[in-house]
């Protein structure tokens, strides 16, 4: 992991300690190329490997990207669905684990990365609701962290940038129960037409996007969804927290919104705890969710995973 310190390396080991759970890497995990990533052949045997191996029970992903639509037509997917196992990760991972529950059936989570656990101020909530999603059965609620930050934590975990968290925004009142996919965007909509898109009759979307997405993107890419075959059977909409650079607000999503007639009867919340921000709390693609949008009492609720 050349581009992870190893001061991160090891905060992140320590926290994996400290649940109990023992770490192993796959065989390819220092590879990096000119694109962030390595070859499609290389992460698919360490996939691969990772699902065939027993003794493994969650297979965490190290970091995003770019690319890991690469890997969907060549994934063993009977391997997949005969060896389950929880997979976590975000952004990029969008692809991998909407794909793997489209095609298998597999619950898949969308949730902190391996980077993510050398946090060191920043990751008591991310923690929390990891736990809660991965390390029991019970359902859980899900509750807005009391603050956020946008810095790069990173590369200064010592100076961090915290700023209250004003909580859910309402955007349409309703309440809905569901199917959650969704994700990242931008890497979503890479499923479009594809054999491993998931299905959108009585979901709920998780949306979010990054610093390199702006409000027109937001729109265009949200506008991609609506297209999507069975959106008509869609239940309900949850966003979650827009990187300051996308200059998304609460008043421009509002409009965004409210100009699309096919979400006028839906449920829409948003500036929730997950996306590019931290911290973030874990869900189950794939899962069962509960929402209901009221303004001063709204509530979210992971009912089944």
């Amino acid at each position: 992991m050349p581009w992870m310190t190893g001061e991160l390396q090891t905060q992140a080991k320590a926290r994996f300690k400290e649940l109990g759970l023992n770490l192993s890497f796959g065989k390819y995990v220092n590879e990096i190329d000119e694109f962030s990533s390595s070859s499609t052949e290389h992460r698919l045997e360490d996939l691969h490997e990772a699902f065939r191996d027993k003794s493994i029970k969650l297979v965490i992903t190290v970091i995003g990207g770019f690319n890991s639509n690469q890997l969907l037509r060549y994934l063993d997917y009977d391997l997949i669905r005969k060896n389950p196992k929880i997979l976590c990760g975000y952004s990029d991972i969008t692809a991998l684990a909407n794909a793997i529950f489209a095609k298998t059936g597999l619950v898949t989570y969308s949730g902190p990365h391996f980077f993510s656990f050398g946090d060191k101020k920043g990751f008591d909530y991310t923690l929390e609701y990891f736990k809660k999603c991965l390390m029991s059965e019970a359902p859980f609620e899900v509750s807005p962290s009391a603050q956020w930050s946008d810095d790069r934590w990173a590369n200064d975990q010592e100076h961090r940038n915290f700023m209250r968290n004003e909580g859910w925004w309402v955007v349409n009142e309703g309440s809905a129960q569901g199917t959650i996919v969704g994700g990242n965007m931008g890497t979503f909509n890479l499923l479009h037409g594809t054999e491993f898109m998931p299905e959108l009759t009585e979901s709920v979307l998780f949306l979010e996007d990054d610093d390199e997405t702006h409000v027109a993107g937001v729109d265009r890419f949200l506008q991609a969804i609506i297209h999507q075959p069975g959106f008509e059977k869609v239940r309900g909409i949850v966003f979650g927290r827009f990187e300051p650079k996308t200059a998304m607000t609460r008043e421009l999503l509002t409009k965004i919104i409210k100009t699309k007639k096919e979400l006028a009867h839906l449920p829409v919340i948003a500036n929730v705890d997950f996306g590019h921000t931290t911290p973030i709390f874990t869900f189950p693609i794939g899962g069962e969710v509960e929402v209901m949008v009221k303004e001063g009492n709204s509530r979210i609720k992971i009912v089944e995973r």
